[in-house]
């Protein structure tokens, strides 16, 4: 439930826990820091070195634009738009030094052939002609005349290759700024991660949220544990990613970020995290990073936003608190607390542990209690995981067996014509299948 018109607990409850947590380090953290693949920001913490096909980087000259930071980019478009100029330039007063229209003339006198290109006397003329031809300014003091069939073709190409010019320089701005990782920069993560019970069981969480109004549209989770593994052969893999399954009734990965969300894990059987404890988590040589994918509503392009979480940024028993109230009809966020959390009471355990104390051991059931998600009908012949645990009173018999009538009453129902009912469960609802019978022999 929400809390209406304030905060669940004061504001000087969690402004002595941050005092008491920087005094007090946590005592699981080492000192040592760690590399890691993807900083807090999102950008890749990899260095390539020694790389000698270098070439391969200009047979994609656009990307390589688009990639290379600003003041690198500003230098190369002032270069490229110089360069051009520069060089037509030098074609103008080439031509006009060989039709003899550098010569100079008596204003009084013969005027002389009629020049390539009027009012060009020296190459700063030549110059400024060659601007105003590109950008097509046209200022009127300078035009090609028909003498020169050669000074129509240069025109031509000049026109041509500036345009192509300008498409390029003006598609690198573009998609320099309206990359997909600026969007990101208003999508925010919690600096830290906790490990608490949730529904009786240790779940990893962090928290999300969207500083913008406009929606993330298709937004989806993705967790990922990076670590370095050893083979049964004795390999060593340095990066061995393993997915994470994210917390969701609807079992995908798809969340509707309309207000900042916790992204949990169950930490059970199968999950990267199973067999760490509090104890163990300070010396894991691992990393979360966690991925966030969607289309942008106003733009339509598509953002990746990223970070990671070290063992040292994981927080063993404590739970984010609440920053959501409910005022005059509506929802408020308080950001403010979107990174505090409190203390939980829960054991040092690893949930490995946790099970082997409650009795579920790897790859047996004990007595008397059947094991989690059994088989349930689905479809034609076909079965499927489901269901939940039995307990002791019913293990004598499977789950998905219906509750056992006298034998009267079974025969009974056959003197009548009756056939026997078997009710599945099936995802949430029960459906009677007649005529099914006694399937479990056919396994």
């Amino acid at each position: 439930m929400l809390a209406r018109k304030g905060p669940l607990l004061p504001d000087g409850f969690f402004l002595t826990r941050l005092a008491e947590n920087a005094k007090q380090p946590n005592q699981f953290k080492t000192n040592s820091q760690r590399a890691r693949f993807i900083t807090k920001n999102g950008s890749c913490n990899v260095a390539h070195k020694n790389i000698r096909e270098q070439g391969r980087f200009l047979q994609d000259v656009f990307t390589t634009m688009v990639d290379l930071k600003w003041h690198y980019s500003l230098l190369i478009f002032t270069s490229a738009f110089l360069c051009s100029w520069m060089l037509f330039a030098m074609m103008w007063w080439l031509m006009a030094f060989a039709h003899g229209d550098l010569e100079p003339r008596d204003p009084n006198g013969d005027p002389g052939p009629v020049p390539c290109v009027t009012a060009i006397n020296s190459f700063t003329s030549a110059f400024l002609f060659s601007i105003e031809v590109q950008v097509t300014i046209g200022f009127g003091g300078r035009m090609v005349t028909e003498e020169c069939p050669l000074a129509i073709m240069v025109l031509i190409v000049q026109n041509i290759l500036g345009l192509i010019v300008n498409a390029v320089m003006l598609g690198c701005v573009f998609m320099k700024t309206a990359q997909a990782n600026r969007r990101a920069e208003t999508l925010i993560f919690s600096r830290n991660a906790v490990i608490a019970p949730r529904q009786g069981r240790p779940t990893f969480m962090f928290r999300l949220g969207d500083l913008r109004k406009s929606m993330i549209i298709s937004a989806t989770i993705q967790l990922q544990v990076i670590r370095r593994t050893v083979t049964t052969e004795g390999e060593v893999i340095p990066v061995c990613q393993l997915d994470i399954q994210v917390e969701n009734p609807l079992r995908s990965n798809g969340i509707f970020l309309v207000s900042p969300l916790i992204i949990s894990h169950t930490i059970e059987r199968g999950s990267p995290l199973y067999e760490v404890s509090a104890h163990s988590l300070a010396t894991e040589d691992m990393e979360i990073i966690v991925i966030l994918e969607g289309v942008v509503e106003t733009t339509g392009i598509t953002m990746q936003a990223r970070t990671s979480y070290t063992p040292e940024e994981i927080l063993w028993g404590r739970r984010f608190v609440s920053i959501m109230t409910e005022e005059d009809g509506r929802y408020s966020v308080d950001y403010s607390k979107f990174g505090n959390t409190v203390p939980v009471r829960m054991p040092a355990l690893s949930a490995k542990e946790l099970d082997q104390i409650r009795g579920v051991q790897e790859g047996d059931v004990p007595e008397g209690q059947l094991q989690g998600w059994g088989l349930v009908r689905a479809g034609r012949g076909g079965f499927r995981r489901g269901g939940r645990t039995c307990d002791s009173s019913s293990a004598s018999r499977p789950w998905y067996a219906a509750q056992p009538e006298k034998e009267e009453h079974v025969k009974a129902k056959e003197k009548n014509g009756q056939k026997k009912t078997v009710q599945l469960e099936e995802i949430g609802r029960k459906i009677e299948v007649e005529g099914l019978g006694d399937f479990s022999d056919r396994e």
